[in-house]
């Protein structure tokens, strides 16, 4: 099993910025109006980054082509609705033998696949169970049409003696012809999986390879629509994906039934995740020669583990996918993996994935168990205003105006000339991002603005702003407006605690405090309507037994382009229980014509268990957050569990192992002085190899970085002995070194506080 690392995105000319968001009233370029310097969209793996490596630039002349080829998208009655999507089935090329990609679905395809929620143990039943649930749930109505089996469903040996692929028979009794029957027979699709390259045991599940035509046609004639081609078997036989992929394709474009078969290629591989391969062989090449061949193309390594899916490779997978948004267009669409709810991420976090999937016009392929989504997640998956930006026919995917960093602006042209506008925090700590109409390729005085998850329809002068949680996003549909004034566009932000006692809390940190602690928090509110509101108040409330007191007086009027900032002290009881906790705003004003308006934000806060006490083994002691780029933190054992602490030969009793990135976070309550460790790559990775294998290590006290270890291999451990004097918030940061986390199992060696 292969472990994601970080990758650094491609940067993306600003040319290519402006091709993308052309209408005729769009400036000559376009820049973020919080970063008037940046000039480029450059795609960025994390939030911490705050730059982004340069490995590919988008041409002139592809910028042209996709300018040309969106500004001809239709703007017909064609629906946006997600049950249009694969409905239509066109052909550009009709010649014997072409592999010229057929427009099987002009926008995004939609379904759900096996791969992470079930993995290869799934049955006729199964499938027969989650197909139905895919038509009571909604899903079906909503666009989500192909059931597609994924690797697990072939025999044993999965030849026949005659030489034909073969299903598990204990698993489909029937025959798979008797599946797709029954899948059809409820409206939806029915989708297989395939590898490129022979079969090699251990290797990959099947394989293809000298078997194209038969199995094209044992597919077809069982009656699927669509087949995913991986390249497991296909690396590891050292094949050239263009030459096997573009073979395939023309497998499925010349079956003997001549059935229309969707193509997803599935090339996988990376560096150095998979090991070290030329470029032409990697994931992130597919897009030179997929569209032409292919209707979605994977651009990057898998996206997480089955069962177990990180927002930090969300993002990493969806910044290697917005490489080269020239080449997508109706019918061809990068594929940065499937959609994850449930897996591993919070609701927030999952809300984050399908507004970045639905804006990049990739495939919405759900991942997880549907019969066991929440209605909470159901919902989400099936709103048509998100899932309508996804399936809009101009098939445009978005760029990012503006730099990267922990908050961003993405921008998606749509097919009536509006733009899909995302406000992304990558960040830890909620913020109040804007962007403006300019900016995203607008012209005009008076802008519509339709909050696609709140449904909330406002008028702005020319702002884009919204309050964006930690990890979350906000998704605008934004217009130029016509006709009367619209009710004026009001940003109420989450509350922020901007004190802790007399401490300023740290920027772009969630807040941690304690029982007994008073703390000053305040909500700004802006207009950015084109009326003035009147009257503007904010309520703040927190946990039971906490009190608040408000310390401003409420103005009587807010002007167009102008904020208020209400401040608020808030105290909490000594007995305060530790855990989650929230402060809720509840803002009130009056729109002028429009009556009493209100919105709710939420701050989440955590309250600290006690701090350590005496000579403490941290690792035995409670922490906050705890965060590993593979699997979880484990006490007193190597990540992964199965194997104690172990440096250079060397065993700690105690001790945290993580994979990089990583956080560990602590409450010392200003109640410690010391902390010593050993940190190192355990000994789990000695003989794993060569990549990869190097970390970073830093103790942060409040903020501030009180021990940075530089990069650490796995030959030399190195010793930490910190002064914690006046340390409220204690972070164990792990790094990846710059190479990726591949093969990083690093150990925070027998931390012991003195306190």
């Amino acid at each position: 099993m292969k472990k994601p690392s970080a990758v650094l995105g491609g940067a993306i000319a600003a040319v290519l910025v402006t091709a993308s968001l052309a209408t005729t009233a769009a400036p000559a370029t376009a820049t973020t109006a919080t970063s008037a310097t940046a000039t480029t969209a450059t795609a960025s793996t994390s939030a911490a980054s705050t730059t982004a490596a340069s490995t590919s630039t988008a041409s002139t002349s592809a910028a042209s082509t996709t300018a040309a080829s969106t500004s001809t998208a239709s703007t017909s009655t064609a629906s946006t609705t997600a049950a249009s999507t694969t409905a239509a089935s066109t052909t550009e090329s009709t010649a014997a033998g072409s592999t010229a990609a057929a427009v099987l679905s002009p926008t995004p395809y939609m379904g759900w696949n096996t791969y992470y929620g079930l993995g290869g143990d799934f049955t006729e039943a199964t499938i027969r169970s989650v197909a139905d649930s895919m038509v009571s749930r909604g899903l079906k109505k909503a666009g989500y049409d192909i059931v597609w089996l994924d690797g697990g469903w072939q025999a044993d040996e999965s030849r026949s003696a005659a030489g034909d692929l073969q299903p598990n028979p204990a698993k489909f009794p029937n025959g798979l012809k008797s599946l797709v029957d029954y899948i059809h027979s409820l409206g939806l699709k029915a989708g297989i999986y395939t590898d490129a390259g022979p079969y090699i045991p251990g290797r990959c599940g099947l394989g293809s390879g000298g078997y194209y035509q038969r199995d094209a046609d044992q597919f077809a004639a069982w009656g699927f629509d669509a087949v995913k081609v991986d390249y497991l078997c296909g690396i590891a036989a050292n094949l050239d994906p263009k030459t096997v992929f573009t073979e395939f394709a023309h497998a499925l474009r010349n079956n003997a039934s001549h059935r229309p078969m969707i193509f997803n290629l599935c090339n996988p591989v990376t560096s150095p995740d998979w090991g070290n391969y030329p470029e032409s062989q990697q994931s992130t090449f597919s897009w030179s020669y997929a569209p032409a061949i292919a209707q979605s193309w994977r651009t990057y390594t898998d996206v997480g583990f089955q069962g177990d899916i990180k927002f930090k490779d969300v993002l990493r997978n969806y910044d290697a996918n917005a490489r080269h948004p020239e080449v997508v267009k109706p019918g061809a669409f990068g594929d940065p993996d499937y959609l994850a709810p449930e897996l591993g991420m919070s609701d927030e976090e999952f809300r984050t994935q399908l507004t970045l999937w639905s804006v990049a016009a990739a495939p919405l392929m759900v991942g997880s168990d549907i019969r066991k989504l929440s209605a909470t997640t159901i919902g989400m998956l099936t709103d048509p205003d998100v899932v309508g930006i996804n399936q809009d026919p101009a098939a445009v995917q978005a760029v990012r105006v503006g730099a990267a960093g922990t908050t961003e602006t993405w921008v998606k042209r749509l097919a009536d000339g509006g733009r899909a506008v995302v406000l992304l925090n990558r960040g830890d700590s909620a913020k109040t991002l804007t962007a403006t109409a300019k900016a995203v390729g607008l012209s005009g005085s008076r802008f519509t603005l339709k909050n696609a998850w709140t449904n909330a329809v406002t008028e702005s002068a020319g702002t884009i702003s919204a309050a964006v949680p930690a990890h979350g996003t906000a998704l605008f549909r934004v217009s130029p407006a016509t006709g009367l004034l619209g009710i004026p566009h009001v940003t109420a932000g989450i509350p922020q605690v901007t004190k802790v006692g007399t401490d300023a809390q740290p920027e772009g940190v969630a807040p941690v405090v304690a029982g007994g602690d008073e703390l000053t928090a305040q909500v700004v509110v802006r207009n950015d309507g084109l009326l003035p509101i009147m009257s503007p108040v904010v309520t703040l409330t927190g946990e039971a037994g906490w009190t608040v007191k408000s310390l401003t007086t409420a103005p009587a009027i807010l002007a167009p382009g102008k904020q208020a900032t209400f401040v608020f002290t808030v105290k909490l009881a000594a007995d305060a229980t530790p855990g989650n906790a929230t402060l809720t705003a509840s803002t009130t004003y009056g729109a002028i014509g429009f009556g009493k308006q209100r919105q709710t934000t939420v701050s989440p806060i955590v309250v600290a268990p006690v701090p350590p006490t005496g000579t403490a083994a941290l690792s035995h002691h409670q922490w906050i957050v705890a965060t590993s780029g593979w699997m979880s933190p484990t006490v007193d054992q190597s990540v992964g569990g199965g194997s104690p602490i172990s440096l250079v030969g060397q065993t700690y009793p105690t001790g945290i192992g993580v994979a990089s990135p990583s956080t560990v976070r602590y409450y010392l309550g200003k109640a410690c002085s010391r902390l010593t460790a050993t940190v190192g790559i355990d000994d789990a990775v000695r003989n794993v190899g060569p990549e990869g294998g190097t970390s970073t290590f830093q103790v942060v006290g409040d903020g501030k970085v009180l021990f940075d270890s530089g990069v650490v291999d796995r030959d030399h451990p190195k010793p930490v002995d910190v002064d914690l004097t006046g340390v409220r918030v204690l972070d164990l940061l792990v790094g990846d070194a710059g190479d990726g986390g591949y093969n990083d199992r690093a150990d925070w060696a027998a931390p012991t506080a003195t306190c």
